[in-house]
């Protein structure tokens, strides 16, 4: 051995040090690695634009966004890469760090080539719903083709690690939670139900849960501004031109939330999710799954995934510059501070990761726009207009079908064409494809149009071209995938939408708290795809197989 003497506290030192070190590294992962959070919190707001959080920042509390603007990790040039943005696929991306062309969600639902009928993309005909007495068939991941974190980490304790996924949508917590979840639940009728893909039998907390009839307490309850009326100046006019009313809660504020009934039915259950209130159930149903599931609190890393909906709800009938969206925003961020006050008191921040994003952003009202300069390229169209023109290009090219029959299908932006149609006429559907682009594509509102042929060879060039690979998967998508132009929307009651490959709608919050983090502002270029090999990272586990994204920290 070497020369080496010691003072008896440098000797004393060292041994609580180096117990303390064997200590924590017992608590959280291997000696010699870094430390590994007890409980890992992934909440996804459904709808929910970066720029909120610059514009309405003024309004924060210090313990909800600020939480991780001012303390934790700030990635704020994050955007979805693929092109069609909606609930699903961005819900599928957040965790599986895939898009659609590898995990095969493309859509809300899109079209079954065998029988023609619309398939929606939770949908399990072999399941069943459990926490209701309603009749019908329960949902699932069954049509979700990638792992998520939660699959890995389940994978790497053996299944001991508990992940637990909950939602206002389905949707959202069926693709958070990925194959092996523990249980995912979301809002039916006033009470939170799952399938029996998960369990055959409900946890009692959650029966004890519904039993509060929490959602049907807010019954006639009054939404008011949480701030002083003066605040939403900024926001312009309280009704404006293009927004919603929709369960007779007006485009004004105050809103009145019974859906018009006098007894809590299917209307006020709708209203009801066009309110604030349903984030706050949502909230009071994660802090009882930490308490009752014990996450956090036991030997191995737990997985907690919350989406909350409403702030879609509110954005699509009013739009992104409404008094609605400011108040359901700053409502969010106080949600927040208490959740992570809660989580604090229960599982100590300390020992905790937070991420947050949203699953896509939303388009401005083209009113908005045309009230700046009514000569700006922006409106409303309609679908069937985009069909209508593809059928007459087909009928002139080809000869109509017998009895006037219809050659296409159109689910969401994909054009399906029928397969008797091609066998009647005897024609390959490279050439209709053909056809079908370009008669669309003089339309004055649309940007692009792709055929299967193009996109299956990748033979497709710019950005817009890249995201329409990523959002093209051929046994579901349709013959031919178009993408409108900026601002115009397909939507001619009112409201607006989402789904394009631009800006508004791709730009979502990444943000990062705790364990693992490095805290920061982040301005380079960074994808949601991104999130789930970080987390991994983090926690010391595989990235999902399917995972496109890179490592962050």
């Amino acid at each position: 051995m070497g020369n080496f003497t010691y003072t008896l506290p440098v000797m004393l030192f060292r041994i609580v040090s180096y117990a303390t070190f064997f200590i924590t590294g017992a608590l959280y992962s291997s000696p010699g690695a870094d430390p590994v959070p007890r409980l890992v919190v992934v909440i996804s707001f459904d709808q929910l634009r970066y720029d909120y959080l610059e514009r309405f920042s003024d309004h924060f509390g210090e313990g909800g966004f600020n939480l991780f603007l001012k303390k934790g990790a700030n990635f704020s040039n994050t955007h979805y890469r693929h092109s069609f943005t909606s609930t699903a696929t961005g819900h599928a991306v957040v965790l599986s760090g895939s898009h659609g062309n590898a995990n095969g969600i493309i859509a809300n639902s899109w079209l079954d080539r065998e029988t023609y009928e619309e398939v929606y993309c939770m949908a399990d005909e072999t399941a069943i719903l459990i926490g209701t007495e309603e009749e019908g068939h329960g949902l699932s991941p069954r049509n979700f083709h990638a792992f998520t974190v939660g699959d890995q980490l389940k994978i790497s304790t053996s299944g001991r690690s508990r992940v637990i996924t909950m939602a206002h949508k389905n949707r959202s917590a069926i693709l958070m939670g990925g194959k092996m979840a523990d249980a995912a639940y979301w809002l039916r009728r006033g009470k939170y139900v799952t399938s029996d893909y998960y369990q055959k039998i409900m946890p009692q907390w959650v029966e004890d849960f519904n039993r509060l009839e929490m959602v049907k307490s807010y019954f006639g309850q009054k939404w008011e501004r949480l701030l002083p009326e003066e605040t939403y100046a900024n926001q312009g006019a309280d009704d404006f031109l293009g927004e919603r009313n929709s369960m007779g809660m007006g485009r004004t504020m105050p809103k009145t939330i019974d859906g018009g009934e006098e007894t809590p039915g299917d209307r006020f259950f709708h209203a009801f999710y066009y309110s604030p209130f349903s984030n706050a159930v949502l909230s009071e149903f994660a802090k009882a799954a930490v308490k009752n599931e014990q996450l956090g609190q036991r030997e191995e890393t737990d997985l907690l995934c919350i989406g909350y909906s409403a702030n879609d709800a509110i954005g699509h009938q009013y739009g992104p510059d409404s008094h609605e969206v400011l108040d359901i925003t700053v409502r969010a961020d106080r949600l927040l501070e208490d959740l992570f006050q809660f989580l604090d008191r229960e599982v100590g921040l300390s020992n905790c990761t937070l991420v947050l994003t949203a699953d896509h952003g939303v388009s401005p009202l083209p009113e908005k726009i045309l009230l700046a300069n009514d000569r700006a390229p922006a409106g409303r169209v309609r679908g069937s207009d985009i069909l209508e023109v593809a059928e007459q290009a087909l009928n002139e090219t080809f000869g109509p079908l017998a009895g006037n029959g219809s050659w296409l299908v159109g689910v969401w932006d994909n054009i399906y064409i029928r397969s008797n149609a091609l066998q009647v006429k005897n024609l390959p559907p490279e050439k209709v494809e053909k056809i079908i682009k370009e008669a669309i594509e003089d339309l004055p509102f649309l940007q692009a149009a792709y055929t299967r042929s193009d996109l299956s060879k990748g033979q497709v060039t710019g950005r817009l071209g890249r995201q329409a690979l990523l959002s093209f998967y051929p046994q579901r998508s349709g013959d031919v995938f178009y993408q409108l132009k900026p601002y115009y929307l397909k939507m001619e009651d009112g409201g607006t939408n989402h789904g394009s490959p631009y800006s508004y709608d791709t730009h979502v919050p990444l943000l990062w708290y705790g364990v693992g983090v490095n805290p920061g502002t982040y301005t380079r270029s960074t994808g949601v795809n991104d999130l789930a090999p970080t987390l991994s990272r983090i926690l010391q586990v595989d990235a999902p197989p399917l995972s496109t994204g890179r490592i962050l920290f």
